[in-house]
């Protein structure tokens, strides 16, 4: 599992796709949060980090599906799902070390933005600062979430040979588990009730919860839980194509 972890760091940094891919969201972020005029802090005259906390997921959203695209479509593109298949590793450990790789790439792209968080506070009061149990709320509901579209990604990758295919797949999936049952909740034939359980469903009722800063354990659930079942699909999805391939070799 460490040689395939290895394996993708290397290989995202190898290219530079990744250093693109990277750049562009932290652009992105710096340009939503300082420069474009209907989501700047500076034009929304409080410093706080909800701004970011906003559009974070959406841009998370592009990226993660970016990052897992080639995942394990390329292995199958390139036919080195064989010879992965020939090493002493399990199917699982061809998916955790890919998985984790993806959420190192994560972490990479999360931490530089910390910096806001010592900007924004230097532009606040002395004397009121900055909520923090909201702000650390709102990271590790970020992160829940990126991690959460990570297994989606993951398991996308594994449906199909074609990165952009996979992109594609991951993108609208990502979408819809993130916003989806949100918008889905809003329409008039569920608002007897129906609606709270609908919005429950999707992971930004969820996200949300966590960025208030409360951490409640029913939202780290749902997260885990979702991982944890993008990932058995992911194993199911690898096994029967392998299978496949072996049969078909």
């Amino acid at each position: 599992m460490r040689s395939i972890f290895f394996k993708e760091i290397n290989s995202f940094f190898s290219s530079i796709i990744g250093y693109v891919a990277l750049l562009v969201f932290l652009i992105a972020c710096g340009l939503f949060l300082w420069i474009i005029p209907n989501y700047s802090i500076l034009s929304y005259g409080y410093a706080v980090m909800d701004r970011f906390f906003g559009i974070a997921p959406w841009l998370l959203l592009l990226l993660v599906p970016a990052v897992t695209m080639r995942s394990i479509a390329d292995e199958f593109r390139m036919g080195t799902i064989e010879w992965l298949a020939t090493k002493p590793l399990t199917i699982m450990d061809i998916i955790i070390g890919k998985y984790l790789a993806t959420l190192a790439l994560i972490l990479f792209a999360l931490i530089p933005t910390f910096i806001y968080v010592y900007t924004i506070s230097n532009l606040s009061f002395p004397d009121v600062g900055l909520d923090t149990g909201a702000i650390i709320g709102s990271y590790i509901g970020l992160f829940l979430l990126a991690a959460t579209f990570a297994a989606v990604g993951v398991f996308c990758s594994s449906l199909t040979g074609n990165q952009v295919v996979g992109f594609l797949i991951a993108l609208l999936a990502c979408y819809l588990l993130y916003t989806g049952f949100e918008q889905l909740s809003k329409l008039p034939k569920f608002s007897d009730g129906i609606d709270y359980y609908l919005s429950m469903i999707g992971m930004e009722f969820h996200y949300n919860s966590i960025s208030r800063g409360f951490i409640d354990s029913r939202d780290i659930i749902y997260f885990l839980s979702v991982i944890f079942f993008f990932i058995a699909l992911t194993r199911f999805s690898l096994n029967s194509r392998t299978k496949d391939v072996a049969r078909q070799g």
